[in-house]
């Protein structure tokens, strides 16, 4: 069965396409930051596949070695998916009051550490492995007050572009997974309502798409992607 590497799956879209790859009989390696939450998620779905959890941060070099222990442990890789990111400060902060230090931190977080991670594991990803760098509509619509997140998540954008062009055997995604009920989501919206937003499980068979067809390299708004399709167009739009 194939192997993926999922980060940031104790929670919200990460452990909702956990979940699914777990069902499907996928090797799982798992990250996350908090210790407890993660261990979790591996005791409940090591019910189900075989299950490598390890817990930290993906801008520690460290961690990320211990991550690419794990990798050979598990056989080399099928998929990468490279969700963990952080919003950044909550309210976010117009551009010209943004505290630089933090400014650093959502793009060591969300630019830098995915591709890391990637160096991590180079050497034991197999031929045609899928990548896939969850990015988000606010890396190309100028929002308001989103400026330090949308423009590390255009930067991850561009960086799998490239990445795309020098590594055509390899699949790479930069994929919008649309608004979701997430932790992040309401962080973005401090003290609004948004139980209107859909469960990340809604946006999980899009990616899903990704990691078993045969689709261009590109970039992708997950809800819109056909799970049983073999093949899909690239969306330049939003």
């Amino acid at each position: 069965m194939p192997t993926a590497l999922i980060t940031g799956a104790s929670r919200g879209l990460g452990l909702a396409l956990a979940r699914r790859l777990g069902r499907e009989g996928w090797t799982l390696v798992l990250d996350a930051r908090g210790g407890v939450a993660l261990e979790n998620v591996r005791a409940e779905l090591a019910a189900q596949t075989t299950v490598l959890s390890v817990v930290g941060d993906v801008t520690d070099a460290a961690h990320r070695n211990a991550l690419a222990d794990a990798v050979q442990a598990a056989g080399g890789l099928d998929a990468v998916v490279n969700n963990a990111s952080v919003l950044g400060l909550s309210p976010q902060p117009s551009l010209l009051d943004y505290p630089l230090e933090a400014l650093e931190q959502v793009y060591r977080t969300n630019v830098i550490a995915p591709l890391a991670v990637l160096q991590a594991v180079r050497h034991q990803l197999k031929d045609g492995a899928r990548i896939i760098n969850v990015t988000s509509d606010a890396a190309v619509e100028p929002y308001e007050g989103w400026g330090g997140y949308g423009s590390s998540k255009a930067a991850l954008e561009q960086l799998s572009a490239i990445l795309a062009a020098e590594n055509p055997t390899l699949k790479v995604y930069w994929v919008d997974p649309g608004d979701m009920r997430t932790q992040m989501h309401q962080e973005a919206f401090p003290g609004e309502d948004i139980s209107d937003r859909p469960l990340p499980e809604e946006s999980v068979p899009g990616f899903v798409a990704l990691l078993t067809g045969d689709i261009t390299s590109g970039r992708y708004k997950a809800r819109e992607l056909n799970p049983t399709s073999a093949n899909a167009q690239e969306t330049n739009h939003p």
